[in-house]
């Protein structure tokens, strides 16, 4: 089998750490290994597979026979991701900064795989609430046509980064201790204003836009319209921040224009890869973060009739939004691409 150049930018945060996972548990096909970061984090060593790497600061200039270049998103995307596509590096980008570019694919391989073949060196990893929620509406769609969609998000804490899960075990060790909690602002608005996060719930992901929307439920429903390639379905979305450490659940309403049954729509999502239906109401069965963490699948549960329109359902779907959400779904991408050929 062929092997690739890889250079993974933004290897220390949680979603480049969570590629060096996937990177060997899917024996991934690698030949060197670059790992990249901002000039804070140059320097730090990161024994990998038997090997140490010390990570380098990323520069224009740090794509030299590198073929596929993973990015772990951030505002450095904009700066390297043309530099690497001159060097001849196809770039598989985790930021929001190519999504809603005409010219780049928004890819989710069980999704929309062939879209990949459009790409001109940068192929777009979704948004993770995108990800996880169109994992769960494709098997119906292509069943039914969907009318209107109606999300609510949970998102861990994660989704900020590490340093937002630091301050969610700091909080609550505060609180437990009868300590007065400190809360802070963390870079990209994980926690808007001085918002405690443990024990509590905050309706604000990324900023608010001129719509009284924000930034992520935007993405949402702007994604999810690109992906499936379908601008007539009506989506509306609220985001909350909620303190869990890791996997973001949905509340999902679907409105469809033709009928499919609860058992019809459980048929469809377990057929579907890289979802699992965990459904059981008699056994209390349904999915959950906690169980979810570190898993690869999206799950499905609650699966019911919404008896206040004609052809509605309701779903719960969670998943790892570190995993499926950021670092697998980009590594499955460039999985898709070596096999058939894209690149």
């Amino acid at each position: 089998m062929k092997k690739y150049n890889v250079a993974i930018l933004g290897a220390t945060g949680a979603v480049g750490q969570e590629f060096l996972k996937l990177i060997e548990e899917r024996h991934f096909p690698f030949a060197e290994l670059k790992l990249l970061a901002s000039k804070r984090s140059a320097g730090k060593k990161i024994n990998f597979m038997n090997k140490e790497y010390t990570v380098e600061e990323a520069t224009n200039d740090s794509f030299k026979n590198i073929q596929i270049a993973l990015f772990a998103g951030g505002a450095a995307s904009k700066t390297f991701a043309p530099a690497a596509v001159r060097a001849g590096a196809v770039v598989i980008d985790n930021s929001s900064a190519f999504r809603m570019d005409p010219e780049v694919p928004l890819i989710v391989p069980e999704v929309n795989p062939e879209a990949i073949r459009k790409h001109k060196g940068i192929i777009a990893n979704p948004n993770c609430s995108t990800i996880i929620m169109v994992m769960a509406l494709k098997p119906l769609y292509d069943r039914a046509k969907i009318k209107r969609i109606v999300v609510s998000t949970y998102q861990a804490v994660s989704g900020g980064g590490k340093e937002a899960m630091a301050e969610l075990q700091q909080q609550s060790e505060d609180i437990v201790a009868g300590k007065p909690v400190t809360a802070k602002f963390l870079p990209g608005a994980a926690f808007p204003k001085h918002y405690q996060i443990a024990f509590n719930l905050i309706p604000q992901i990324d900023v608010f836009k001129d719509n009284l929307y924000t930034k992520e439920e935007m993405k949402m429903i702007n994604e999810t319209h690109k992906i499936l390639d379908d601008q007539t379905i009506g989506i509306t979305a609220t985001t909350v921040r909620v303190p869990v450490y890791r996997s973001h659940a949905e509340s999902v309403n679907i409105e469809f224009t033709d009928d499919i049954s609860v058992e019809e729509a459980k048929k469809l999502l377990d057929a579907f890869p890289g979802v699992t239906v965990q459904d059981n109401p008699a056994e209390m069965d349904y999915p959950m973060p906690l169980m979810t963490s570190g898993k690869d699948d999206v799950y499905v549960g609650r699966i019911r009739r919404d008896y206040s329109i004609k052809h509605g359902l309701n779903l719960w779907v969670v998943g790892d939004q570190i995993r499926k959400g950021a670092a697998l779904n980009a590594l499955q991408i460039a999985e898709y691409m070596i096999n058939n050929d894209m690149n």
